[in-house]
């Protein structure tokens, strides 16, 4: 602690370092001479496929994707019964219902028939039989 007081008594607080004169205005001009000159290149032209080729692949992708999924999990929906017999049991059963019942119906559960038909669509035929 005493030989820092000391050295700071010898030395003193001024800061001993110092900027030349003008430096700050000529820093600037010579940096400036000393960068390469600027040699631009043209601009390349890039042709639609380059623009499309993104999107190609992406699509591509998911179209892949969704195959593969398809190959791995496979179809829920396949029936063993032969197409015979599902074609024969339809008409009995639609024969059977009236119409005048499936319109009283329709009222009675506040479909449309638009709703009707997406519901008849996907439903599981052998839940009729």
């Amino acid at each position: 602690m005493k030989e820092d007081k000391n050295l700071k008594e010898r030395i003193g607080k001024e800061n001993p370092f110092m900027v030349p004169e003008n430096y700050f205005e000529s820093i600037v001009p010579e940096i400036m001479d000393k960068l390469p000159e600027n040699n631009f290149t043209e601009t390349v032209e890039i042709s639609m496929w380059e623009r499309v080729k993104p999107w190609v692949y992406m699509v591509a992708m998911f179209c892949g994707l969704m195959f593969g999924l398809r190959v791995i999990v496979g179809d829920k929906h396949k029936d063993t019964a032969p197409e015979s017999s599902l074609t024969s049991a339809a008409p009995d059963s639609a024969a059977s219902f009236q119409e005048e019942y499936i319109d009283n119906i329709v009222d009675d559960i506040m479909m449309d028939d638009y709703t009707l038909y997406l519901y008849l669509s996907d439903a599981d035929t052998g839940i009729y039989e």
